[in-house]
């Protein structure tokens, strides 16, 4: 008998074989749970999402004023935190750690619920600038603010959950003070939708966008835009403009390996707020009929869901001019823009008497 076949040669192999099957299993679900944690949530419906809401309270089916954008922002935080995989961006350990997609996706989604959470705490819950803030609003806020990848002691998902929890004591208070529980309850809760607070609101939006449309269309180096607009530039002195020339430098293209973060951070941002649009259609809307904006609202929406289209390539493709290839991120640029320029309509005419 060689060396080769001893009895403790066909034992090493027996274990090499064991431990490579094992990995293979192990590769393999790491795989199959990428692709599934990997993958964003579709939109929902905000109106039948605030229906199941008053079914499961059991406090009535009457919806008043501003039920549907509350539900909307708690449900937003719900997807984050219970989507398949849960919330990703925490995660310490593979494959969530390796998910750098998702975690920009549900970053950008973040930054659209704190912004609406803000609104809803600041302007729409307000009477006036110096009527006191809702108890429940003021919990609810702060705590989506709270860092977004600590994993423990507390961990972001039970600190988002403590806001959801205040946004649905709000919500109870809406619609039967009595039935509420937490610092507001048995004091009735307001929601007011007038023009100067969804002039506030889209003030905001439309940095939002902006900066968005900025950086991804930085993706192409063809692309990159100074800082001093055309019409800026026009109106000043060649001397002036020779001097600003010099201090003004042009935006750097995006680097190769952060490309796919932003496409992804972006279609986040614009899933978020695609559901607070429709919150709004529906909340705002006498307002949005009496000022003729209701169109205006509606290329919003149709520009975001545009810009969250299926994409055919497994990977962010980022071809430049007519060539071959396409570039994800100047497409949803263009998409971007268009609900910008929308958002502009929406503030002048919400501006207007």
């Amino acid at each position: 008998m060689s060396e080769n076949d001893s009895p403790q040669s066909e034992q090493y192999r027996g274990i090499l074989w064991v431990l490579g099957v094992i990995s293979a299993v192990v590769l393999v679900v790491m795989i199959v749970l990428g692709l599934w944690w990997g993958e964003p949530p579709k939109p929902f419906n905000v109106f039948d999402e605030a229906v199941i809401r008053t079914k499961d309270t059991n406090t009535t089916n009457n919806m008043p004023i501003g039920y549907v954008y509350s539900n909307t922002l708690a449900h937003i935080a719900e997807v984050l935190l219970h989507k398949p995989g849960g919330y990703i961006t925490n995660d310490v350990a593979p494959p969530g750690l390796l998910l750098d997609n998702i975690a920009s996706w549900e970053f950008g989604a973040l930054v659209i619920l704190r912004d609406a959470t803000s609104a809803l705490r600041n302007h729409f819950a307000r009477d006036q600038s110096q009527s006191a803030e809702d108890p429940d609003l003021a919990i609810a806020e702060p705590y989506f603010y709270y860092e977004r990848n600590s994993w423990a002691l507390p961990s972001t998902e039970a600190e988002y959950q403590k806001g959801i929890d205040a946004l649905h004591n709000y919500m109870t208070r809406l619609q039967n003070p009595d039935a509420s529980r937490g610092k507001g309850k048995g004091k009735k809760a307001h929601f007011y939708p007038r023009t100067d607070n969804l002039w506030q609101y889209v003030e905001l939006v439309i940095k939002r966008l902006g900066g968005i449309s900025t950086r991804l269309a930085a993706s192409d180096a063809g692309n990159i835009v100074r800082e001093l607009t055309a019409q800026k530039t026009l109106a000043l002195t060649a001397t002036e403009q020779n001097t600003i020339d010099q201090k003004t430098t042009p935006l750097t293209q995006t680097p190769w390996m952060e490309i796919d973060n932003i496409f992804y951070e972006a279609r986040g941002a614009s899933w978020a707020l695609l559901h607070v649009l429709k919150a709004i259609e529906h909340d705002f809307r006498d307002i949005l009929l009496d000022k003729r904006a209701m169109n205006t609202v509606d290329i919003m929406i149709h520009a975001l869901e545009n810009s969250l289209a299926p994409t055919l390539s497994p990977v962010v493709l980022n071809g430049s001019g007519y060539g071959l290839f396409a570039n994800y991120s100047l497409t949803m640029a263009n998409y971007i823009a268009r609900a910008n320029a929308a958002a502009l309509d929406l503030r002048d005419i919400m501006n207007r008497g």
